[in-house]
């Protein structure tokens, strides 16, 4: 005999429900396509469009891509309202978020650069 996972949830009291429903909501929120995540912000792809400057077209292709620029799947979230963040996962360590990936990070310097800049500084110091 099958169990229909709905009548088992609406048996359930309320406090219990709800914790059922938050922690679906929790792991449908943990993996979501472009696609999915657009929808889930109520968004049409037209609108997402219009805030990136592309066609609704542009966008249509973008959400059926498995390979993006990061720069890319950035402007995409951001015209969605959110932002974006790489976490690196390992098996002995907890999850690393990595940082100097926002477009707003500035560039670093090369070793070389910073040592050129260090030793015009030095100089300028002395005169």
């Amino acid at each position: 005999m099958s169990v229909d996972i709905h009548s088992k949830i609406a048996k359930l009291d309320r406090i219990h429900r709800m914790k059922v429903q938050s922690r679906a909501a929790e792991l449908i929120a943990d993996e979501m396509s472009l696609r999915d995540l657009r929808k889930a912000r109520k968004l049409t792809q037209a609108r997402v469009a219009k805030v990136l400057g592309v066609t609704q077209d542009s966008v249509s292709r973008l959400e059926k891509r498995s390979d993006l620029l990061l720069s890319t799947l950035r402007k995409t979230v951001k015209a969605m309202g959110g932002d974006v963040r790489i976490v690196a996962e390992f098996r002995d360590r907890p999850p690393v978020v990595l940082s100097d990936l926002s477009e707003e990070a500035r560039p670093r310097k090369s070793p070389q650069k910073r040592a050129q800049t260090l030793r015009k500084r030095r100089l300028s110091v002395g005169r």
